[in-house]
């Protein structure tokens, strides 16, 4: 990291804040008031010094990412409805609590947006909540702008979904609901239109999660729409049910599930169910919850993974030709490796250990284990959960989730949120809790994994039902923060205060034959002897979407030597010699240029 000579005052009090949020503002006193002829001197021995005190991997170690919860400070007020906070009669009232960043007015800064649930008796008068759009001001701070941008649509909401589906270069929004979902065009003024009458895309089932991606390559993102159980609200299900003898709410086993769908864009504003012509069929109509987007078997193409609970997931491996072929259980993925079905909530593909092949990881119920599948090529994947030190009695319930490198070592780690369902557990000095902290898995190089949650700053540590996270640079630092939902609660904005040197790239795609967004790209950063991938999506975890921006690590490299792009339209792109520490545009006609 280069030191800033700053010759103004009110530089040097940059320069400090900079590493003040490091951990370091002691060292950084010599940049109070100061006579005008030592203010330079001053400073550069005051930001020298952080600096220098500052660990690194050089040092020996990783150093350790710290989160800070900033939501309050930065304007996050909201507050999620999702039935009665103690009392969980039925299973819609425990799920729920998606959120995503999404630059939805190409400013270069992450804006935000909250899926809001409901209570029975509101969606009865049919006065129930909409979802919440922040703006980034770029500062730091967020404006709610919902009212003004048109996200008026009022139901019990899920999730959210993002995507530019009609590749006019801005980025539109899919929510999911209990109940009908609701696609916004946006119309590149700050405003969106509802057109899910338009585009036939208004499910009326109980949707989770959905994500874009363009599986037949022709340039359009398709959809896939999660779905989770049959509800009728006039013929509730008999709420009483038992977990260790305490009575809960109901489901999901016991219930009807609702089968999946996948849409084809049309390329005229309109989708087509094409679920059954695709053969993407869920016909033991599994309970939804996540889903992904991922070539994990690098025969570019995109495959589909849809993580279900208490049930086996489902793989669509594409065959290439606008067809799919399930191969969930062949492929090792459907269960645990000991033929387990799993309580699937959040999913995610990443090359955690840099092989060049996407590997999975999905989080599960209590007293289960959240599972790592480490992908062994040819589309078989192991269950290596154990063998990562990750294999942990798990009193947690856990839900958004992704691999992603938040000390900037050039090696994913990884991170999931947790919450309970029952709320029994409230105030009950039980080994489970209602409340639970997050959980953050640091990358060991060796293809093992180390628990540093108490590590990582007290935010990570508070108690509370979390739910859908997001996760992107919503400070353009060129680290990635978090973004976490809390069920019935405020959601938590967790600002990466990084303590190392280490160096990064971020890049955005911007297709032209290709889907706009670029989703389904493949980017690959050399840098000495290693080599890392990142294929562009949206949708991770469960409920929410991410930052499509792809985030690399550089450790103590201050450049890549290479940069390569494969997009969806088969052209490659390669550039050498890519300075480090820099945000930069990958646009399929006109190559690289630094830019958000």
């Amino acid at each position: 990291m280069p030191i800033t000579f700053c010759m103004k005052k009110k530089d040097c009090a940059r320069d400090c804040n900079s590493v003040s949020r490091r951990g370091l503002s002691s060292a950084c006193s010599a940049c109070t008031a100061s006579p005008p002829f030592l203010l330079a001197a001053a400073c550069f021995l005051a930001v020298s010094l952080c600096f220098a005190l500052l660990p690194s991997a050089a040092d020996g170690f990783d150093p350790m990412p710290v989160f800070t919860d900033v939501a309050a400070s930065s304007g996050l007020d909201f507050l999620h409805i999702n039935g009665d906070p103690t009392v969980k009669d039925y299973i819609f009232e425990t799920k729920g609590g998606g959120l995503g960043f999404l630059d939805y007015d190409n400013d270069g800064w992450l804006d935000i947006v909250i899926a809001q649930g409901s209570t029975r008796e509101r969606l009865a008068k049919g006065d129930s909540p909409h979802a919440e759009l922040y703006h980034n001001r770029g500062n730091g701070t967020f404006e709610k702008v919902t009212e003004k941008a048109g996200i008026t649509f009022r139901g019990w909401g899920m999730g959210v979904c993002t995507g530019d589906y009609d590749n006019d270069g801005h980025v539109d929004l899919l929510l999911t609901y209990f109940g009908p979902d609701v696609l916004y065009r946006n119309n590149g003024n700050g405003t969106f239109t509802d057109v899910t009458a338009t585009a036939r895309v208004s499910d009326p089932r109980w949707s989770t999660s959905a994500a874009f991606g363009d599986y037949d390559k022709d340039g359009l993102l398709d959809l896939y729409v999660a779905n989770y159980l049959t509800i009728d609200l006039n013929h509730l299900p008999d709420p009483r049910c038992n977990h260790r003898g305490n009575p809960v709410m109901c489901g999901p086993r016991g219930l009807v599930g609702a089968p999946d769908v996948l849409y084809h864009n049309e390329g005229n504003g309109v989708f087509t169910d094409v679920t059954e012509k695709a053969g993407t069929v869920d016909r033991d109509k599994l309970f939804g919850l996540g889903v992904i987007w991922a070539d994990l078997d690098n025969d570019k193409d995109l495959d589909l993974l849809a993580g279900n609970d208490a049930t086996p997931n489902l793989l669509f491996v594409n065959k290439g030709d606008g067809t799919f072929e399930e191969s969930g259980f062949l492929s090792g993925l459907a269960v645990s490796a000991d033929g387990q079905e799993q309580a699937n909530m959040g999913i995610d593909a990443g090359d955690y250990d840099n092989d060049g092949l996407l590997d999975v990881y999905a989080t599960h119920f209590s007293m289960e284990y959240n599972t790592l599948y480490h992908n062994e090529g040819n589309m078989m994947f192991e269950d290596v959960t154990s063998r990562a030190g990750i294999l942990n009695p798990q009193l947690t319930v856990s839900w958004g989730t992704r691999f992603v490198d938040l000390n900037l070592d050039g090696w994913k780690d990884l991170f999931h949120s947790n919450g309970h369902v029952y709320p029994y557990l409230i105030g009950r000095n039980l080994n489970e809790t209602w409340g639970q902290a997050k959980t953050l898995y640091l990358n060991q190089k060796n293809s093992t994994f180390k628990d540093v949650t108490a590590e990582a700053g007290q935010d990570l540590l508070r108690p509370v039902a979390s739910r859908g996270v997001a996760f992107g640079d919503y400070d353009n630092d060129g680290d990635i923060d978090i973004l976490s939902a809390t069920l019935n609660g405020s959601p938590q904005l967790l600002r990466n205060d990084r303590r190392d040197r280490n160096h990064w790239l971020m890049f955005k795609t911007v297709g032209r034959k290709s889907n706009r967004d670029g989703i389904g790209a493949r980017i690959t950063v050399q840098t000495g002897e290693l080599r890392q991938i990142w294929e562009i999506k949206r949708t991770v975890g469960i409920y929410s979407s991410s930052d499509p921006r792809a985030h690399f690590g550089l450790g103590q490299a201050t450049k890549a030597d290479s940069v390569k792009i494969w997009w969806p339209s088969g052209k490659e792109q390669e550039f050498k010699d890519v300075a480090a520490d820099t945000h930069y545009v990958i646009d399929e006609d006109e190559g690289l240029k630094k830019g958000y």
